[in-house]
């Protein structure tokens, strides 16, 4: 997730204010998905976001929780919206959150918990049955997190990692995987354990090596708005290797806003800045490259 900002010379109505949305792009021929968005995150309705990521060829989200209340909140958005699909899981730097009863977690809600492995144990009780729900096509986000939680917080994510490798495999989801700075962790988590059948690298941070991990395990690689961050030539270069039927989309909103945006709200509608940077990384035209990322979505999360 990144919030820096990046000074760019748009047009006179994206200038100054760095809290401004960015203006609609040109809309994609061919539609695609939002692979990994949090609509409640954001500001405005559902409805609004939808309708402004249908104008841009945008039609399908899938909405990703990260907590409880998140996760209840994608299965009751994505039951309503046929355009929506869910995700659900306890984010990695929730798990040691539960354990320890803090209550400055993902929630806006901020209500106390136990704690306790107990605590954890129930909240995992509750994505499993949250994961039965048809409309919840994914578990996740779930992985490590080494960037954010600590050497005290290690037991408690991968516990809280594999019971989420387990409850996708037991109910045929798909299983989204958060990893930050944390790979040769989760690779390992995921051989150890047996990856589900459908396995998605959210935000793919790897670098090219790794991107042909991947790419022997079938895994899939997703790809938001920091591909196209001047710095982030490592993305690019595992862009360019990993196959292209094993390659998705994301935007992360309302975090990895692309360049030349970047810093500013991040939202589904945005999904046609990053084609079109992926596009040119591969060396395809767009309307290539979206149509083999609404496939591969479609693969991936079995809708």
């Amino acid at each position: 997730m990144s919030t820096s900002s990046a000074a760019g010379k748009n047009d006179k109505g994206d200038r100054g204010d760095k809290n401004a949305a960015p203006p609609l792009p040109a809309p994609l021929q061919v539609p695609v998905a939002d692979s990994h968005t949090h609509l409640d995150m954001q500001s405005g309705t559902v409805e609004e976001a939808l309708a402004k990521a249908a104008s841009v060829g945008v039609t399908t989200l899938v909405q990703v929780g990260c907590d409880l209340n998140g996760s209840r909140w994608a299965a009751e958005t994505a039951a309503a919206y046929d355009s929506v699909h869910a995700a659900v899981a306890l984010h990695p730097n929730e798990a040691p959150r539960i354990v320890h009863g803090d209550p400055d977690g993902w929630s806006r809600q901020g209500a106390r918990q136990p704690g306790g492995d107990t605590a954890l144990d129930e909240a995992l009780a509750e994505i499993d049955r949250l994961a039965a729900l048809p409309q919840v096509k994914a578990v996740g986000e779930t992985g490590l997190d080494h960037f954010r939680t600590g050497p005290e917080g290690k037991d408690a994510q991968e516990r809280s990692f594999r019971a989420h490798i387990e409850i996708a495999k037991r109910h045929g989801k798909a299983l989204v995987i958060h990893d930050r700075e944390a790979h040769a962790d989760v690779l390992r988590i995921l051989k150890e354990e047996g990856a589900p059948e459908r396995t998605v690298f959210h935000c793919y941070s790897g670098d090219a090596e790794m991107a042909e991990v991947c790419a022997r395990a079938g895994y899939f690689m997703s790809f938001a708005g920091n591909v196209t961050f001047k710095n982030a030539q490592q993305l690019r270069d595992a862009l360019a290797v990993a196959p292209l039927e094993l390659v998705l989309v994301e935007t992360d909103a309302p975090f990895l806003t692309p360049a030349p945006y970047r810093g500013r709200p991040n939202a589904p509608y945005l999904i046609p800045v990053t084609v079109r940077a992926m596009a040119a990384v591969r060396g395809i035209g767009e309307d290539a490259l979206a149509t083999a990322i609404a496939a591969n979505t479609a693969r991936a999360f079995a809708c």
